[in-house]
């Protein structure tokens, strides 16, 4: 059963959210929180898999929240979906770099948030369809001096090819056509980089891709 917190400071659209999460026979909603402080709260008392955390929350924003809840006393596999109304480059970007597993808009289809909801738990960033390539951009553009990542130098040749892959957006189907793999192989090869890295997810290893130079502007192709 994957547990659900949900973070947002109105009522309605928090009743919405558990309508449609208790719904199913695999979720369950654990708690809810009207302002970042209470989410935060809830995090460490509830201990859920996944938060859906609205961005402009009261007390604490989400994106401070979010910081808060994946940092070094966070409890173990915890995911954040930062949800919002605005689908804005900056949004997007601080929200992974604050440790967000996936962004969505709250206009998402419902079939779309329960699919990041599961999907975040098995490990895969989730972002709105059309963000991630403009996100891969926005690292481009920021991306300063390549900084010493611990643990790239025990990446196989194979891993560290699929981790630039990962880094330029593309999908475990999209690597598998690039490698001639199968898409379990190709899977297996991001998993197996994400271990070694400790990188919690795909997003945190697109952020290392770019971080350590491993993937560098205008490697989009």
């Amino acid at each position: 059963m994957i547990r659900v917190v949900l973070a947002d400071d109105q009522m309605l659209v928090r009743a919405g959210f558990r309508a449609l999460l208790a719904a199913q026979h695999d979720i369950e909603v654990a708690g809810e929180a009207s302002d970042g402080e209470e989410a935060v709260r809830l995090v460490g008392e509830l201990r859920p898999d996944v938060v859906l955390m609205d961005i402009r929350m009261p007390l604490l924003d989400g994106l401070a929240a979010t910081r808060r809840i994946t940092g070094g006393e966070r409890p173990a596999d915890v995911k954040v979906v930062v949800l919002t109304t605005f689908e804005l480059d900056e949004y997007v970007f601080e929200a992974i770099r604050s440790g967000a597993s996936g962004f969505l808009v709250k206009d998402t289809e419902p079939d779309e948030l329960l699919r990041a909801v599961r999907a975040v738990v098995e490990g895969d960033a989730l972002l709105s369809p059309g963000v991630t390539r403009r996100l891969i951009a926005e690292f481009a553009a920021r991306s300063k001096e390549p900084a010493k990542t611990e643990g790239l130098g025990e990446l196989t040749d194979r891993e560290r090819e699929v981790m630039a892959l990962v880094g330029i957006g593309l999908s475990n189907e999209e690597i598998a056509c690039r490698l001639v793999v199968s898409p379990l192989t190709a899977k297996t090869h991001v998993s197996r980089t994400m271990v070694k890295l400790g990188a919690r997810d795909r997003a945190q290893l697109v952020v290392l891709a770019y971080e350590s130079g491993l993937v560098r502007p205008g490697w989009l192709g």
